[in-house]
């Protein structure tokens, strides 16, 4: 499936998945994905982009027990995306880590 077909130009997509990762509701979730999107999403490929966004439909309280390490990752979004979403978290200085 290309762009198009995906609901437009891969700049439009981009912005489209930088929107729902700075609300999806929850919090913790909204700092870590947004955080990770600004920095990220310009740079990624498409593959990339599909991780992202099927992370992004999974539900808030299980992202954030994976993020955790409360509970184990599934291995459909145990990827690279997941790895750099979870060193996001374990920055230092950042809101939920000062």
């Amino acid at each position: 499936m290309d762009d198009s077909e995906k609901g437009g130009s891969s700049e439009n997509r981009r912005k489209r998945l930088l929107f729902r990762a700075q609300r999806r509701g929850f919090k913790e979730v909204d700092l870590i994905f947004g955080a990770y999107a600004q920095e990220n999403l310009a740079t990624l490929d498409e593959a990339g982009l599909d991780q992202f966004e099927a992370l992004l439909a999974a539900p808030d309280q299980e992202c954030f027990a994976w993020l955790r390490g409360a509970q184990s990752v599934p291995a459909a979004h145990d990827n690279k995306v997941f790895a750099d979403l979870k060193a996001v978290l374990g920055r230092k200085g950042t809101k939920w880590n000062a």
